[in-house]
């Protein structure tokens, strides 16, 4: 018994390190279609897109037919006493009698339907349901185009520290093997002090940058793993490397590609906050008009002196009315005037904001496609710079270890080759960063 209890534990232990040791893996492009389904901000999107379609059925069903039923009881727990002449009753003229009329209990019941038949503010409120759910439709558009660049830069941030770290080795090792070397050749009076300590230092450098470049990239997973909509310590393997990203995000049909203002989000957007306003202006200048409305009521009555409401011999009077109601807004002060001018002030603002906006993006297009053909050159500057600090750093440590050249020159052309090393992550950086706000700016659909 014992054995099975420990083998049953043990299994489940296996199972639960096998679940948290699971890795979700993704390509770019996996990632963005998962982020558009479970990130944060599109999850509420997509609530705020219901919401406004219930909020368009709450204006229509205003409308419809209403109906209400009611049910009303009454006991008089002291009747109310009615004075009548003392003749009525066979008394002296002058005097008064008191008399209750009625039953003691009271129960009525009824049923109600109403009906819009004109309101000119329910016409444009339908209109202006409509235009809401618009806005919430489009601001998920926008917002599924927000978290595509979002999640292409979290996703280079995470290769590009994953690379980094990976350079940092390869430089440690390679220091580590010249202060190897360096100090062993202090022991045999071949080097002197100063080479040895100028090792150490750059090593102490490569270890501080290894430990920066560590909490760099547990920070660029998390801030990857929000932009997907995961627990921030949900672990990830992106299948996509750094070459694939710049093959991938090199596309210089971009930079010659026709800038498409009509379909652009932020000008469909604008345009429909411009609708909104006129929409208000319409909504102020209706309250001018009348409104009517009709009802229909049925109900029943019965009267009693004790709780006899639910017996089948009880008697119930039936009644109906039916009725219509017109309302003519006639002088309000001058105000529904204040508020139709305030509604055309806000038009006129959100004119002028259309105006602004086509301008912005025209410019916005043109400043992205100049800063990602920027971005493209700098990648084919930085990889080419790169290969000759490689170059020069290789034959520094030639002559170095041959004793033709000090360890300052080597030292020098190391440091340069670090610097170009860095250059060309960035720039690699700004490929993937520059390429994503290019797609944005044109509007590029998400594939």
């Amino acid at each position: 018994m014992r054995r099975i209890i420990y083998a049953v534990c043990i299994f489940f232990f296996a199972m639960s390190l096998n679940a948290q040791e699971k890795e979700m893996s993704l390509s770019m492009r996996e990632a963005i279609q998962f982020a558009i389904k479970n990130s944060y901000n599109n999850k509420v999107a997509l609530n705020d897109i219901e919401a406004a379609k219930n909020r368009k059925w709450e204006t229509t069903t205003i409308g419809l037919p209403q109906i209400s039923g009611k049910v009303d009881y009454k006991n008089w727990l002291k009747q109310q006493v009615s004075i009548l002449p003392g003749e009525i009753a066979g008394g002296t003229p002058g005097t008064f009698v008191p008399v209750t009329f009625g039953t003691q209990q009271t129960m009525d019941a009824s049923v109600t339907l109403n009906q819009l038949l004109f309101d000119g503010s329910y016409l444009v409120g339908l209109q202006s349901a409509k235009t809401y759910l618009k806005i919430s439709e489009q601001a998920k558009e926008k917002t599924e185009l927000a978290t595509r660049e979002a999640v292409i830069n979290a996703y280079g941030n995470v290769l590009v520290a994953e690379e980094r770290i990976e350079i940092l080795k390869e430089n440690k090792k390679t220091v580590d093997r010249q202060l190897k070397g360096a100090v062993e050749g202090f022991k045999e009076g071949l080097t002197e002090e100063e080479t040895v300590e100028q090792f150490k230092i750059t090593q102490g450098n490569i270890i501080s940058q290894q430990r920066n470049a560590d909490r760099n990239r547990e920070i660029a997973y998390q801030m990857l793993n929000l932009s997907l909509g995961n627990p921030i310590n949900t672990k990830l393997k992106l299948t996509d490397s750094l070459d694939d990203l710049v093959v991938n995000n090199s596309d210089l049909n971009l930079l010659s590609q026709k800038f498409d203002l009509d379909n652009h989000i932020d000008f469909r957007m604008a345009e429909n906050d411009r609708e909104s306003k006129r929409l208000l202006m319409k909504l102020e200048k209706s309250k001018y008009l009348p409104t009517l409305s009709a009802f229909i009521n049925y109900g029943t009555t019965a009267n009693s002196n004790s709780f006899t409401f639910v017996d089948g011999d009880q008697r119930w009077f039936g009644s109906s009315l039916l009725g219509v109601t017109l309302n003519v807004p006639i002088f309000s002060s001058f105000g529904r005037r204040a508020k139709v001018k305030q509604a055309k002030i806000a038009l006129e603002s959100a004119d002028i904001r259309l105006a602004e906006t086509k301008q912005r993006l025209n410019l916005q297009a043109e400043q992205a496609q100049s800063n990602y053909e920027l971005s493209i050159e700098n990648y084919e500057t930085a990889k080419k710079n790169l290969e000759l600090a490689s170059r020069i750093e290789r034959k520094q440590k030639i002559k170095f270890d041959e004793g033709v050249t000090t360890s300052i020159d080597l030292l020098s052309a190391r440091n340069q080759l670090y610097s170009q090393q860095n250059n060309y992550l960035q720039s690699i950086l700004n490929i993937i960063s520059n390429k994503a706000k290019l797609d944005n700016a044109l509007n590029t659909p998400i594939k």
